[in-house]
């Protein structure tokens, strides 16, 4: 029997899974143009992305970079490496990438010639070597210095269902705001947040998405809203347990 989830404003019946996708958007992969379970090149298009989001910069200087390297057809390990480290820069000083720009192409480089050397090039080869999540994070992250767990997770966690291994723990930020929305209840660890989400997904599924979806979602409020000082602005209003306590 699910266990009834007390809202704000006395509105038991809120389908605020629904609510949260309707107001912010999902998976950073479909933002950005790219179908991740279309295919292995898909995939490969979002691992790019993925690692451009994995520096401590905005989330749009990161999707400006990653639009400036589609559009000049630098998508794939090969074409990377072509383009070599100067090109490298000029093509992420163009998104704005400036601040990170000599570091993020030595980084790039270096991992496509190990996926290259290691994998053929081929992520999928990756992971069907992978024999579960640890394994899979590990063998991303040694493909150089600068793949950290964070960047391996934001690559992974919208492949759930794609991949088997790709199971990461929940977000540290989506925990945050999935707390605040009274989805989860505090004091769980990051796998124990994971499996109540998923509990309330499989209670609240929203058609014409998916768990990564909302995941994704409260992910980007997380990063946006609940991190912050100022309350005020944010999408889910008095839906928000955290907002309501500053009214």
């Amino acid at each position: 029997m699910q266990q009834e989830t007390s809202f704000p404003c006395g509105r038991a019946d809120m389908p605020i899974v629904k609510e949260l996708l309707n107001r912010v958007p999902g998976k950073f992969s479909k933002e950005l143009g790219i179908e991740v379970q279309s295919g292995p090149e898909e995939r490969q298009k979002w691992f790019l992305a993925a690692i451009l989001y994995g520096a401590p910069i905005s989330g749009a200087v990161a999707a400006r970079t990653y639009r400036v390297f589609a559009a000049n057809g630098v998508l794939t390990p090969k074409a990377v490496l072509a383009k070599g480290w100067d090109n490298l820069v000029v093509l992420l000083d163009e998104g704005g990438y400036t601040r990170y720009d000599f570091k993020t192409a030595a980084k790039l480089l270096a991992v496509m010639e190990a996926l290259q050397a290691n994998y053929q090039g081929d992520l999928e080869q990756l992971a069907a070597a992978s024999r579960d999540y640890p394994d899979l994070e590990r063998r991303l992250c040694e493909l150089a210095p600068g793949i950290g767990p964070t960047t391996a997770q934001i690559f992974l966690r919208e492949l759930r269902g794609i991949w088997t291994a790709a199971e990461p723990p929940i977000s540290p930020l989506a925990q945050m705001a999935s707390e605040h929305l009274r989805l989860t209840a505090p004091g769980l660890d990051r796998w124990q947040a994971l499996a109540a989400l998923k509990q309330r997904w499989q209670a609240e599924s929203v058609q014409g998405y998916d768990f990564a979806d909302m995941e994704a979602a409260l992910v980007r409020l997380g990063r946006d809203y609940c991190r912050k000082p100022a309350r005020m602005g944010c999408p889910m209003g008095r839906l928000c347990g955290r907002e309501e306590k500053t009214l």
